[in-house]
């Protein structure tokens, strides 16, 4: 891709900064995607797991692990409507480059539905590529504080 083309693509997302986009559908978080998460990292802290013991915890319930609610909420469905960033020209990929600030501000309590609300805040070019920085905001249907608040980074590949 020329630096002209990379330069275009910029220009395009930089236009999007600061403009919330649509958020994503609803997903329920069920006690058996919880227990996976559990297996596959090996944290059964009984907050997850234990259903008997978590009525009488801090929750009342069990709640799911604060990397489970940030490692699907990239992955949450979006709407293909065209209300998120654009798709640029010659885009082979993105990729995810990791996160400079994250928070767990509250807990996502088995059988919550969760959704997530992007907004781009910056945009640069590094290494060939269009370096973005989102804040997305995990939102739990019918809790005023969010679940989780983090500033994702992505690498936009040409």
């Amino acid at each position: 891709m020329s630096a002209d083309a990379l330069q275009q693509a910029l220009t395009t997302l930089q236009s999007y900064i600061d403009q919330p986009q649509a958020p994503s559908d609803w997903f329920e978080v069920t006690q058996d995607r919880i227990n996976q998460f559990a297996d596959v990292t090996m944290d059964h802290q009984w907050i997850h797991i234990d259903e008997e013991r978590s009525k009488n915890g801090p929750f009342g319930t069990t709640i799911a692990h604060g990397h489970l609610t940030l490692s699907i909420m990239g992955h949450l469905p979006r709407p293909d409507d065209g209300s998120g960033l654009p798709k640029l020209e010659g885009q082979k990929m993105g990729i995810n480059y990791g996160f400079d600030k994250v928070r767990f501000p509250s807990p996502v309590p088995v059988g919550a539905r969760i959704r997530s609300r992007r907004t781009l805040k910056r945009t640069e070019i590094k290494s060939g590529m269009i370096e973005a920085m989102q804040e997305v905001v995990v939102e739990v249907e019918g809790q005023e504080k969010p679940a989780c608040v983090a500033e994702s980074l992505s690498r936009m590949v040409f």
